[in-house]
């Protein structure tokens, strides 16, 4: 974000101005300015010597202190707070093609209005408990979207970085991280209760780096958080988070390191030609087999989410399928309790969004499903003696129950998911789903999708929206529906008379 006092002076600046009824040209004459050097003053993009700066305060009739302070009048109070606020300062306008200074601007020439907005804005925000971080994760999902979450650059460091290593096993990889002098401990985060919940932390000490991975993870995401801490030296990431999971980000630049070294990690480990290749297999199957999709699991070493997420990285340049999305469902299973902990669509259509914190996400949902019969399968297991089952997975076709259109939108998937405990929360179970929608090219390119084994379910977005009155597996009532049904009958009452 450019310089706050610039910004603050340019709206200022403007504002006593056009207060006064003055043109840019009669202004810039009496403090002999240019124009064109007066127009950049007040666009934020200089800031003149105090000399200039006392002829522009004698030429507006203000004292000099009052001009170059960072007091405003109430009408720009707003304006003001959104040049300081961290949104602006951290939010990667640059990304989109935007000037954050236009953004300014804009507001500037409209003060009242912008004060109006700015406050809808910021109570939205306390309303749904956001916060700058939320917005990061925003702008990155949107910097996604605009690359169909494909990006050949790192795909190229990804292919350089495997053959150099020569292998990609975990002690490959941690070899290779301690000869650049790193230090890792894989004892300390799982003895600690307050840290166990991390998967890594990174410390920069006097005794050089030492980067601490959680003992209890699977050896294949010590495997990606070896290769992930490779790519953030190799990237040279100055602002990386140094918790995984991070605990807090306060720029976007923590954010798109963080994203660059997982996608690096991910393909280091799922090379593109191999999950190409398994990916044409799948798709020219003329049958869906799950079977097949535990066995690549266990093929590449993977795990569900480190595979599908990988999916989403290659569908669009190895089928062309550009509409599709990416969920993770937690299931605490001690409180029956389901969350989404993680959404990604590049779909044109709506997919479980945000909803108010006391509904029941539709049981009907892939994901879901798959949680609710690895519940019953532990549950058999543990009352047997038996080994933990293996990991759940449910396909099937689905598009959203009549009724739920309106704020979903229209269309069918074909929809994957895959459940099984968390590693650090044995108590948590984890679903992550992928859904393709079944757009005309996406069934020229996957030849099981209208395979007749694949059930067709009708979803909703909730329990308490959901317009299917034979759900046998509902959670709550409609409530939300029912209340929108009665608006509409009040509607529809009030018009006819």
């Amino acid at each position: 974000m450019p310089d706050r006092l610039r910004l603050i002076l340019g709206v200022k600046l403007r504002a006593l101005r056009e207060e006064r009824g003055l043109g840019l040209k009669t202004l810039a004459r009496s403090a002999g300015l240019s124009v064109s050097y007066l127009s950049e003053i007040e666009q934020g993009k200089k800031y003149p010597k105090p000399d200039k700066l006392v002829d522009l305060a004698h030429a507006l009739g203000v004292p000099y202190d009052d001009l170059v302070s960072l007091r405003v009048d109430k009408g720009l109070g707003a304006l003001k707070d959104a040049i300081e606020s961290p949104f602006l300062e951290s939010f990667p306008f640059d990304l989109f093609g935007i000037d954050p200074r236009a953004v300014v601007r804009i507001m500037a020439g409209m003060p009242d209005k912008s004060e109006a907005l700015v406050r809808a804005i910021r109570d939205l925000t306390r309303a749904y408990d956001a916060n700058v971080e939320d917005w990061l994760k925003a702008a990155l999902r949107a910097y996604q979207q605009l690359h169909t979450n494909h990006f050949p650059d790192l795909e190229a460091l990804a292919d350089h970085l495997r053959q150099s290593l020569g292998a990609t096993d975990a002690v490959t990889l941690r070899t290779a991280l301690e000869a650049t002098g790193l230090r890792i401990d894989t004892v300390r985060l799982a003895e600690d209760p307050d840290l166990a919940g991390f998967r890594a932390v990174f410390r920069e000490g006097d005794d050089g780096p030492v980067l601490y991975v959680n003992g209890d993870l699977r050896e294949e995401q010590r495997a990606f958080l070896y290769a992930r801490e490779l790519a953030f030296l190799e990237l040279g990431a100055e602002h990386r988070p140094v918790t995984s999971p991070w605990v807090r980000v306060e720029r976007f630049d923590e954010v798109l390191d963080y994203f660059e070294a997982s996608y690096v990690a991910g393909a280091i480990l799922l090379p593109a030609e191999t999950v190409d290749e398994a990916l044409l297999d799948l798709a020219q199957a003329e049958q869906w087999d799950s079977s097949r999709l535990l066995r690549l699991l266990g093929e590449f070493r993977a795990t569900p989410e480190m595979f599908l997420h990988r999916l989403t990285q290659r569908v669009s340049a190895v089928l062309g399928i550009r509409e599709f999305y990416f969920l993770r469902f937690h299931d605490a299973v001690t409180r029956d309790h389901v969350t989404l902990a993680k959404s990604f669509n590049l779909s044109r259509i709506p997919v479980p969004h945000g909803i108010a914190a006391d509904e029941k996400w539709c049981r009907r949902w892939p994901g879901l499903r798959a949680l609710a019969e690895l519940d019953r399968a532990q549950a058999r297991a543990a009352g047997r003696g038996e080994p933990a089952p293996r990991p759940v997975v449910v396909a099937q076709r689905q598009r959203f129950a009549p009724g739920t259109a309106a704020e979903t939108g229209d269309g069918e998937f074909f929809v994957v998911s895959v459940a099984r405990p968390l590693a650090l929360r044995p108590d948590v179970n984890s679903a992550v789903s992928l859904g393709l929608l079944l757009t005309t090219a996406t069934k020229r390119r996957i030849r099981f999708w209208d395979d007749p084994a694949l059930e067709r379910v009708e979803v909703s977005l909730t329990c308490q929206r959901c317009p299917v009155s034979d759900c046998r597996v509902r959670a709550a009532p409609p409530t939300v529906l029912e209340k929108r049904e009665a608006r509409d009958r009040q509607q529809a009452a009030v018009d006819a008379l």
